[in-house]
């Protein structure tokens, strides 16, 4: 019973937990870019408070993290309620 009950569990979370997981991720990447490089300023390793080049990095970081969470909220509207209905 207890395989049976990890198994479901795996598959209902498995399919869009493999985009949302690396999105969370890349979102805590991201949200951490922005003081990094102000710390660096504040400690004399740059010379700019916030460059062109951190700024496409953000958002690369940005638009990757969003892009994989919308990729897993169609996963999980669609294909995971067909599974869970499926398994009921």
């Amino acid at each position: 019973m207890i395989l049976n009950d990890v198994t479901t569990f795996l598959l209902l979370i498995l399919p869009y937990g493999i985009f949302e997981i690396p999105a969370l991720i890349i979102a805590g990447a991201a949200g951490f870019k922005i003081p990094y490089e102000l710390l660096r300023f504040a400690l004399g390793k740059k010379e700019e408070i916030i460059t062109e080049e951190d700024t496409k990095e953000f958002f690369k970081l940005v638009g990757i993290s969003i892009a994989l969470i919308f990729i897993a909220a169609v996963i999980e509207a669609e294909i995971t309620l067909k599974l869970a209905v499926h398994m009921a």
